[in-house]
């Protein structure tokens, strides 16, 4: 059997490992406890959004001195804005839930290893909505979405875990990411994925700078804000604008669940940022559960790297995969 090395598909996978990478490390450097929830979201946001615009301005220019833009319609041209406009819409509103959840929950509890845990629950939520969506995944697939959970288990739970408050919001963080990769699926595909981050950040920019302006003026510090500036630049610059354009790009054409078991490395990523950057050192039942995700990784994407070729002497087109 001949089997050849699907290069685009790698492209997109290192895209999704770098935005995996750039949010383990953002564990390291996020301020949460002094800034309030909306005002952090809004905040990393706009910066996230901000930086971005340049960068799809450039790659026009680049992409209109080359020829390289498609010769489209004036009609066609509406058809792509409105595309542009709705996903970017969709994505930050869903955006915006998850991210806000998130900081809220990571506020109300201590255990940050807990919180990961949950949070990255939506490597199990997405199959289960693409089920929804009429979209079967190969049982291979299932096997390393229980692999994965089981390394974030052993990665991320270290006493007893019982479910609080802050819990709740990080589960429903998880099912918002969930939405999100599904959305992002969708429209990813459509869609400019660099205009759809920028204009989905935005958005989130937006409406959590309107709740932060309702529910945290009296808590609002400008001086607290500028004294973690570079918490801000690199959660704005990297986090959101770099990692989050990475996970559209990425996304484009590939399979959601295997996307989001990609993107679930981010756990591990960060309990090695911490042992380089904090000095922090990885227990044996740690690295067992970094050993785990990784086997789930390479098991899932082994089946989606590789198609066959079809022999010299044979007519037969190559086999598809699901």
């Amino acid at each position: 059997m001949n089997v050849r090395l699907d290069k685009t598909k790698l492209m997109r996978y290192a895209f999704l490992l770098a935005a995996a990478i750039l949010w383990g490390f953002s564990f390291v450097v996020q301020a949460v406890d002094e800034i309030a929830p909306f005002t952090f979201t809004a905040t990393r946001s706009l910066i996230g959004g901000i930086v971005l615009i340049p960068v799809f301005l450039i790659m026009d220019a680049i992409r209109k001195k080359g020829r390289n833009l498609p010769t489209l319609s004036l009609e066609e041209r509406k058809k792509s804005r409105r595309a542009l406009l709705l996903g970017g819409v969709i994505c930050g509103v869903v955006i915006t839930i998850a991210t806000n959840l998130q900081q809220f929950g990571l506020s109300m509890n201590l255990e940050a290893g807990k919180a990961g845990f949950i949070t990255a629950m939506y490597i199990v939520l997405v199959p289960v909505i693409g089920l929804f969506l009429g979209k079967r995944s190969h049982f291979v697939v299932w096997i390393s979405v229980a692999l994965a959970v089981a390394g974030l288990y052993l990665i991320c739970v270290k006493d007893s875990f019982m479910i609080n408050t802050g819990d709740v919001c990080l589960i429903f963080c998880a099912l918002a990411f969930a939405v999100h990769i599904t959305v992002v699926d969708h429209f990813g595909n459509r869609v400019d994925g660099v205009k759809l981050s920028c204009l989905q950040f935005l958005v989130c920019a937006l409406i959590s700078g309107v709740l932060a302006l309702i529910f945290e003026r009296d808590n609002f510090s400008i001086t607290t804000l500028l004294s973690y500036y570079k918490s801000f630049l690199y959660m704005g610059i990297c986090s959101c604008g770099i990692a989050y354009t990475f996970q559209i790009v990425g996304q484009k054409g590939t399979n959601p669940t295997a996307a989001s078991l990609i993107m679930s490395l981010e756990a591990s990523f960060s309990l090695i940022f911490g042992m380089i950057v904090l000095g922090e050192k990885l227990s044996v039942r740690e690295w067992i559960g970094i050993a785990l995700m990784v086997v789930a990784i390479v098991l899932t994407e082994t089946k989606e790297l590789f198609t066959k070729l079809p022999s010299p002497t044979s007519n037969e087109p190559p086999e598809e995969h699901s």
